[in-house]
């Protein structure tokens, strides 16, 4: 098949749905896909062996800093270029709610190309970077307005985990058909032999990798970590980069960790060398759509300690109640760990179990599901039951005349596509 993939940061894997993106056409690409990738333009010192489409840069008027600190960015939506990217495609696939991909699907449509799209993005991860994420009501309103804006438009949805899922039926996704697959993991990720540094000889390695932000709740570690009768013996590693590290650094000073915090922005090689030192991985997380760092973590042996928040799906990889921990409170952080250092071999027995675990989530078996959801969303277009197929949407035909009027102007096409009726 030939796939367009759709998203904005598909350039950077340092976000989180840019290396999920990256990771899936990579795999795709290996089984015989020919991936096209829409987004932002290469950087000067980017290459790829993708066919891409690269858009300009958007800058977002007073919120450009915070949105690209947290690896994230917005393009121009140049019609042209989107167009020539989908056109003699078999599907359109789309990652985010935002505009690239609301101009994507109304072109694909316009073309007969069916079109899928997945669900990255939760209401919470916009609104914890403005401090208003435990706002129920807005974060409401942006559930709507997703659904509103692309998920009514799109029959076959990916959703990383079984706990999004729940969510999206709660706020009415009642149009779409889901399809529960797991980001996946490369099978890079088991556990190696390292040769600890002298430095980190005789502790307790305690980590957690990912953006360092408040809604991923590094403080709790933190917190936990110094209050914990083995302060002494534990050496907490945070793999990642983001707005508070600044903050987890005075923290854990304030906090008076015994031994200072070390903050680590890995490469793969790095991280795993980490992550099979690691003899506890912590994830503390508010919300989390799946959690693939600790998928990451548990298939290099590390035992986890989850936060059972009801929105991160994570604490679903637990295989004992010893490795949960009540969400937001450092004291049953604190018991947990220390749970695990006084109880070594049982530590040791969970370590090999969490691995074969870890194996279950090999990117390669999620793909082949991913593969199996885009044959049905062909199938579905050429029996004419896509969402939109059969029904006439006033303002979308106006959106798709103003758009292939642009591309009319710009000598792309010849004339307006007959089958825009506004």
């Amino acid at each position: 098949m030939k796939i367009v993939f759709v998203l904005e940061c598909c350039n950077s894997i340092t976000n989180g749905t840019g290396a999920t993106c990256y990771r899936f056409a990579e795999e795709l690409r290996k089984k015989g896909h020919e991936i096209i990738m829409l987004g932002e333009e290469l950087k000067a010192d980017q290459t790829t062996h993708f066919t891409y489409c690269g858009l300009k840069h958007y800058t977002f008027p007073i919120f450009e800093g915070l949105i690209t600190k947290d690896g994230f960015n917005f393009v121009k939506c140049d019609p042209s270029i989107i167009y020539n990217a989908i056109k003699g495609a078999d599907l359109v696939h789309l990652f985010l709610p935002f505009k690239l991909c609301s101009v994507a699907r109304l072109i694909a449509e316009t073309l007969d190309v069916p079109v899928s799209c997945a669900f990255h993005l939760q209401p919470q991860n916009i609104t914890s970077a403005i401090h208003m994420g435990k706002l129920n009501f807005i974060n409401n309103i942006l559930f709507y307005s997703f659904r509103r804006y692309l998920f009514d438009h799109v029959r076959h949805v990916h959703c990383p985990s079984t706990m999004i899922k729940l969510q999206l039926e709660k706020h009415h996704y009642e149009k779409n058909t889901f399809h529960v697959i797991s980001n996946g993991i490369i099978p890079y990720f088991h556990r190696i032999r390292v040769n600890r540094p002298e430095d980190l000889k005789g502790k307790i390695i305690v980590t957690m990798s990912g953006r360092l932000a408040p809604e991923k709740r590094q403080d709790i570690i933190i917190k936990a970590v110094a209050r914990s009768h083995y302060n002494d013996k534990i050496q907490l590693v945070l793999c990642g980069k983001g707005p508070w590290e600044k903050h987890l650094v005075k923290l854990s000073e304030k906090e008076g960790l015994a031994n200072p915090l070390m903050i680590r922005f890995c490469n793969q090689e790095q991280l795993r060398e980490i992550l099979s030192m690691t003899d506890i991985y912590v994830h503390a997380s508010d919300f989390e759509i799946e959690g693939i760092s600790a998928i990451e973590a548990i298939a290099c042996g590390a035992v986890p300690v989850i936060s059972d928040a009801k929105l991160s799906a994570t604490s679903s990889f637990a295989l004992s109640p010893h490795s949960i921990f009540k969400h937001g409170s450092s004291s049953s952080l604190r018991k947990a760990i220390e749970y695990f250092i006084t109880h070594p071999s049982e530590r040791q027995g969970l370590s090999e179990a969490y691995q074969q675990e870890g194996e279950s989530f090999h990117l390669e078996r999620m793909v082949a599901k991913m593969e199996e959801m885009f044959a049905l969303a062909v199938e579905d277009h050429k029996k004419g039951l896509d969402i939109n197929q059969n029904r006439v949407r006033r303002k979308d035909e106006k959106k798709k005349k103003k758009i292939f009027k642009k591309l009319l102007k710009a000598g792309v096409i010849d004339q307006i596509p007959s089958n825009i009726k506004a």
